[in-house]
């Protein structure tokens, strides 16, 4: 049975008679807020709780383990509560045999990342009767405001409007990075009551990370100028090179995917709203306009010199900064005279 997140609060007396839930998608905070919720109210309703947790790879390597602690009665109380991480199409079976058997008083809790409509382990727990398939996407922009007023006004700390947009965007649509965010701030306010703008800039790395993840965007547009002030700022500073080389491969294989499906839909903005994982909202028009730059064939040549870029620079330490910029102004130069 499918339940969509907005829907837990209301309908959670029902829910919780099931015992087999499937939480799937990139939201971590949002799957996170979810399980708390069901322990919350499970643990409402009885006088002792136990919890575990697992990953799949445990429950694969040691199955009798795992029947073990599903099927023996608890130790510390009369119910329990089992968070299977990590879970794939891979633990379909096992989990088939468990629905067929439906242990009283043990709640499994499996958190997937996305799953396609094909994967087994989704249409599994959305056909079922007995079972709950949550998905958990990326948040609104207004879902996460709601969240970082509630909790600045709760710590009695004001904030700027631009403070509170800033945090949003660094979230990239999970609560569970806005509310790390938002813990830095706490630690950092302590009687403070106020913070500044700056001061949020500093706490959230927002010329670290952000500006990296900018620098990469701005160079596959073409975006000379842009690229060229981002570049100036990070220059300074230690950057991770192999790890924006392989940020900046996911989202050339991205377009390469999105682009590859261009000739089966008449409908580009519907291929990027429907894009797996999904694309943050500000995000979505600086993939449109890298989608009308670059064709297959460029990318295909792009991810052959992204591999031999991060190849030169493992192999040449002291000039590897070089290396890189080098390379990424290349590719920038590049975008700006398709376009």
């Amino acid at each position: 049975m499918i339940v969509k997140s907005y829907e837990i609060q209301k309908k959670i007396q029902s829910i919780i008679g099931n015992n087999l839930f499937l939480l799937y998608g990139e939201n971590v905070g949002l799957k996170k807020d979810i399980k708390e919720f069901i322990k919350k109210e499970i643990k409402a309703k009885c006088n002792s709780l136990e919890v575990l947790s697992l990953y799949e790879n445990e429950i694969i390597n040691n199955e009798e383990n795992f029947n073990n602690l599903v099927y023996s009665g608890s130790l510390f109380g009369e119910t329990k509560i089992i968070t299977i991480f990590e879970a794939t199409d891979k633990i379909t079976k096992t989990v088939n045999n468990i629905y067929d058997k439906y242990p009283e008083n043990v709640f499994l809790i499996f958190f997937s990342e996305i799953l396609d409509k094909k994967s087994k382990l989704r249409m599994f727990f959305e056909t079922q009767e007995k079972t709950i398939c949550i998905p958990n996407y990326l948040d609104s922009e207004k879902d996460l405001e709601i969240i970082a007023l509630s909790e600045f006004k709760k710590n009695n700390i004001a904030i700027s409007r631009e403070a509170i947009n800033l945090l949003i965007e660094v979230s990239n649509g999970d609560r569970n990075n806005l509310r790390n965010e938002i813990e830095k701030i706490k630690s950092y306010s302590f009687n403070k009551k106020k913070i500044e703008l700056d001061e949020i800039k500093l706490l959230t790395n927002f010329a670290g990370d952000y500006k990296s993840d900018s620098l990469i965007n701005e160079c596959l547009c073409g975006n000379i100028s842009q690229y060229k002030k981002i570049k100036s700022e990070l220059y300074v500073n230690t950057i991770n090179q192999i790890l924006l080389l392989r940020i900046l491969s996911n989202k050339i294989q991205r377009l390469h995917k999105i682009k590859g499906q261009e000739s089966e839909s008449s409908n580009l903005d519907n291929l990027i709203n429907t894009s797996k994982p999904a694309i943050f909202w500000k995000e979505k028009p600086l993939v449109k306009k890298q989608l009308a730059i670059w064709n297959l064939d460029e990318l295909n040549k792009m991810i052959n010199e992204i591999n031999n870029t991060e190849l030169l620079c493992k192999k040449n330490p002291q000039i590897s900064k070089f290396i890189f910029f080098n390379f990424f102004s290349s590719v920038c130069k590049k975008a700006s005279n398709y376009s």
